[in-house]
């Protein structure tokens, strides 16, 4: 699988060029509508369009993914200044989160590695040994609620106006974030001027973002928060075996895997990285084992909502209720 999937790993840039047309320009016309109806005192009406706008941002959200790993285009510099453009489009700051990202590709199912670029994971016995209050604390981070509908969108709009955990050195990521929140502020203040006020401008940023964010971080949740998932202590975790074993294969219809740019074909992507995404499914389908691993189909992935917690015993992810069976009788 390695050699093979070595084998796709370079950019076209015709591809990458059509892609940056055929989701840039309408994404671009479709927030100029919205703020078109907005600004003529009819904003409910344009939350019609938050839904393909957000579409098409977690697209663009891919796009700028691709840059960090280098595998969109072929220059390093044209990926750099390509990812930093998009970000003032997905308001993700493009240096700090291409370092957090490269961080959980390197760490994905080890154990001893959590919590950097990932989504926060105790094994049952960690869990067990926390007080009534650390349980209570994890069981409303892990809330779906709280994690995806509450917490996406205040990733993307609040916390990552701030360089915390950042996963870079402190003035790195300051210069980072600061420079991004400083344009966003001249992004926002030019089309309020246009607009005749803020109130357009908020009614088409925070629905398409929000949109954006929720479909972001339920397709961040299940590449690796899924039943058969795999987690290895640091002594026997290997990099190769945990993109297979740690990472779904997320089987989208095909207009979903087009707006959500080929991410759910997440175990050749953790495979190896500097391919592009519009390579992957060219990649899966010269490869009849990856077609077959780590599957989850759309009815599969709703039961994921209810996994919360690694169980070393049958080594596999459970929810909250199977401690009820661990219990004497």
């Amino acid at each position: 699988m390695i050699r093979h999937c070595a084998a796709y790993r370079g950019p076209i840039p015709r591809l990458a060029c059509r892609q940056l047309a055929n989701t840039v320009l309408p994404y671009l016309a479709l927030c100029a509508l919205m703020l078109w109806v907005a600004a003529r005192g009819y904003g409910p009406f344009a939350l019609a369009l938050a839904v393909p706008a957000g579409g098409l941002l977690v697209r663009l959200f891919i796009l700028q993914h691709d840059c960090g790993h280098g595998s969109f285009l072929s220059s390093r510099i044209g990926n750099d200044w390509l990812g930093r453009v998009l970000s003032l489009l997905t308001i993700t700051p493009y240096d700090s989160w291409k370092r957090a990202h490269a961080l959980h590709h390197a760490s994905t199912g080890d154990l001893s590695r959590r919590g950097t670029g990932d989504i926060l994971t105790l094994t049952v016995r960690e869990y067990l040994d926390r007080s009534r209050y650390g349980r209570l604390r994890y069981r409303l981070y892990r809330n779906p609620l709280v994690l995806i509908v509450l917490g996406s969108p205040l990733n993307f709009l609040v916390l990552q106006r701030f360089p915390s955990g950042m996963g870079l050195p402190w003035r790195t990521a300051w210069r980072d974030v600061l420079a991004l929140d400083l344009g966003l502020a001249a992004l926002v203040a030019g089309l309020a001027v246009l607009a005749g006020g803020i109130g357009p401008v908020l009614w088409v940023l925070l629905p398409v973002v929000c949109v954006a964010a929720w479909i972001g971080g339920w397709l961040f949740y299940v590449q690796h928060q899924y039943e058969e998932t795999v987690w290895e202590s640091a002594e026997t975790w290997d990099f190769h075996r945990a993109a297979i074993g740690s990472s779904s294969y997320y089987v989208l219809p095909p207009v979903l895997q087009w707006f959500t740019g080929n991410v759910g074909l997440h175990h050749v992507h953790h495979l190896n990285s500097r391919i592009p995404n519009y390579r992957l499914q060219e990649c899966l389908d010269a490869h009849a084992t990856l077609g077959q691993v780590g599957r989850l189909t759309l009815r599969d992935s709703l039961a994921c909502l209810g996994l919360a917690l690694w169980d070393e015993e049958t080594r596999k992810l459970v929810g909250f209720s199977h401690l009820r069976s661990l219990r004497p009788a």
